[in-house]
């Protein structure tokens, strides 16, 4: 964009200092963030009216004359109205304007104006509340609708995009020529300005087909060249497979998949290039043991293994399954956190050092600066999503470019998984081990409350226990209740008598910690929680997850959680408690309760609620898109990935597209890479 790109936005005329800060709120900061920032949908002002042309109910654009002046009328405190009369020549139409004493003071009798607003005919009047009015007869148009705040309006953000775009003289393009037409795209000095201020809808579609494609295109080229990086010379080869050797010490027969995931990881291991594997599997899918199964190997191969997990009682969980599964054998473990004590971590650190620890299984002391190995060749991220890049790079430095094996139990449909993980490759474990027990769900509303209360009763008095999940914390967030409160009337309540554990976000990690330890060890019987037990520890013993106002979740978090019971021989429930009586809602539930298949829920959660369960607050490192939607476009996303692929094969440091690198560059340095 000739230099002016990074222009800060503090200095567009009419911008400022205390403006320019409102601005960063949203994001933008300079003015290519200014002009990546999107309107969110248009108001039609481009064809007027006539009163007599239109019905009632219309939004139209009506060009008018101010023929009363206004009278101001003060209805309550806080809310004054202003009324005044304008004709269209034909029509009178009464107007009302609400608490806006600018506007109104504005207003000129006899005057010409643009009404842009919901029209409402009656046999005796024509009237428009709060309609939008501009003097100048260049409102006729279609005007740019951005989110905005309340002190930083759409208007005002239109008025500093017209003033940046008004100084550009022309906006470089990214694309070359061939690759505009191959794709049939307008060039993007077009595109930017029709997507701001457009001359008619047709252009709007020409140029968000061109920037959606851009996009995308970005954003693939970023993952193909990230994973590029990652795929270095493989120094620590494994000559051996030694997976039959570790599947005799299974108490049971793999599955199809189990092996087929183990055969990727152990092939990419041998192979010129390091590994860098997803293994993406359902609840219960077996995840763990195709991690057991490649950290035998490279520990039979001469090398160390650590295992990396996001909280101390789930560290302590695969720490002690796994010393049962290796009990008899020469694998030396050990457990590290921060609550290893003192005079232990220090041993332990000494023990890795010289070798003498095979796997090392812990949280985040893993990567403290004085945590040093011998020979690490395989580092092991479980629920990868909750570990940021730097932490699982941190890992990986602690060895001479190890393989990295990381885990996912979020089921993602694979078109999508693919771009999510496009830095890595990713095996599916889409078979369930034999045996594993199918949980019941029912769809109830809360009348059914007494009975599930009794049904609860009658499973922990029986010795087993349960978990009641609510989807919010604070009181007053709205008129659902808070766990707080709910464990509160619970306890003193429904289940006076029983011992109930109360587990939120805002809970100390070391008191959620104590609350899950002490339902782990059966202390507590029923643990009344929010979403945070939708990845924790595996409780064999817990039966029964009780989803309070189930339709305010996604699916596949739905499905999370459900896969918190069901881990023990005893048969477990999922009941889900919804008063939405709407049509999509019990559609919905009814989907969960009718497959327990994590793919196919994310599927449909995908298709009907949009990607946001993918891409929002876990978004795995993911740049934002601006334009682009995952769902809507994927038929685009798909050309991008193909073109990307082609374009690096002919030139792997994209010299032809410095301002195309320039765009990847801006992308990728504002997501969590």
């Amino acid at each position: 964009m000739n230099g002016f790109e990074d222009y800060n936005i503090q200095y567009i005329k009419g911008v400022g200092e205390k403006r320019a800060q409102l601005f960063n709120k949203l994001g933008i900061f300079t003015v290519e963030d200014l002009l990546r920032y999107y309107p969110r949908k248009y108001q039609d002002w481009s064809k007027t009216a006539t009163v007599k042309e239109c019905e009632n109910g219309d939004t139209v654009t009506i060009k008018a004359t101010m023929i009363t002046p206004v009278k101001e009328a003060m209805i309550r405190k806080g809310l004054t109205l202003y009324k005044c009369n304008f004709s269209d020549g034909e029509s009178v139409i009464h107007v009302t304007i609400f608490n806006n004493k600018y506007l109104a003071k504005a207003l000129r009798t006899f005057d010409d104006y643009i009404l842009y607003g919901k029209l409402e005919k009656s046999f005796t009047q024509t009237s428009m509340s709060s309609p939008q009015i501009e003097k100048d007869d260049s409102a006729v148009g279609i005007h740019p609708i951005y989110p905005a705040t309340d002190k930083l309006n759409s208007k005002a953000i239109a008025k500093t995009v017209k003033t940046a775009l008004d100084k550009l003289e022309h906006i470089e393009d990214t694309l070359s020529d061939e690759l505009k037409s191959e794709y049939d795209l307008c060039s993007l000095d077009f595109a930017v300005r029709q997507i701001h201020f457009p001359d008619s809808e047709r252009n709007i579609a020409i140029a968000r087909k061109r920037l959606i494609f851009e996009e995308l295109l970005t954003l693939q080229l970023g993952l193909l060249k990230l994973k590029d990086k990652k795929t270095v010379k493989n120094t620590l080869r494994l000559k051996t497979d030694f997976s039959g050797d570790f599947y005799s010490l299974l108490p049971f027969e793999p599955t199809g998949a189990q092996k087929r995931a183990v055969n990727d990881c152990l092939k990419d291991m041998r192979s010129e290039r390091v590994m860098n594997r997803l293994i993406q599997g359902d609840v219960g899918s077996g995840k763990t043991a195709v991690a057991a199964a490649v950290m035998y190997s490279a520990v039979k191969g001469g090398y160390q293994a650590a295992m990396m997990a996001p909280t101390e009682i789930l560290a302590a969980q695969h720490y002690e399954s796994l010393a049962k599964l290796f009990e008899g054998t020469p694998l030396r473990l050990a457990l590290l956190t921060g609550s290893t004590k003192p005079k232990e971590k220090k041993e332990i650190k000494a023990a890795l050092m010289d070798g003498e620890i095979d796997i090392i299984i812990g949280t985040h002391a893993l990567i403290q600066n004085d945590v040093e190995f011998k020979s690490l060749a395989l580092v092991v991220t479980d629920e990868q999503h909750r570990f940021g890049v730097e932490q699982r790079a941190t890992l990986a430095m602690k060895g001479d470019n190890p393989h990295t094996l990381v885990m996912s139990a979020t089921p993602i449909p694979r078109t999508l998984g693919l771009i999510i993980y496009g830095d890595l490759d990713i095996s599916v474990l889409d078979e369930l081990p034999a045996g594993r027990q199918k949980i019941r769900t029912d769809v109830v509303d809360t009348s059914y409350h007494e009975r599930i209360y009794n049904f609860i009763k009658k499973e922990v008095d029986s010795g087993r226990q349960a978990y009641i999940v609510c989807p919010l914390v604070d009181e007053g967030e709205s008129d659902l209740i808070s766990a707080k409160e709910y464990a509160e009337q619970l306890s003193t309540e429904v289940f006076k008598g029983y011992n109930l554990g109360l587990l939120h976000g805002k809970i100390k990690p070391k008191d959620k910690d104590n609350v899950m330890n002490a339902f782990a060890r059966g202390d507590v019987q029923i643990l009344v929680s929010t979403t945070v037990v939708e990845v924790g520890v595996d409780v064999q013993n817990a039966t029964v997850m009780l989803i309070e106002n189930a339709d305010r979740f996604g699916l596949s978090q739905l499905h999370q959680l459900r896969g918190r019971v069901g881990r023990g021989s005893e048969k477990s429930y999922c009941i889900l408690v919804s008063d939405n009586n709407s049509d999509s809602s019990k559609e919905r539930l009814q989907v969960m309760k009718q497959t327990s298949d994590g793919f196919k829920i994310a599927d449909y959660d995908l298709k009907t609620r949009g990607p946001g369960d993918f891409f929002g607050k876990r978004q795995h490192g993911l740049p934002d898109l601006a334009i682009a939607d995952m769902l809507e476009d994927m038929e685009t996303l798909k050309e991008c990935q193909k073109c990307a692929k082609k374009m690096l094969s002919e030139d792997i440091n994209l010299n032809k597209y410095p301002a195309l690198c320039r765009e990847i560059n801006n992308m990728f340095r504002k997501a969590r890479y």
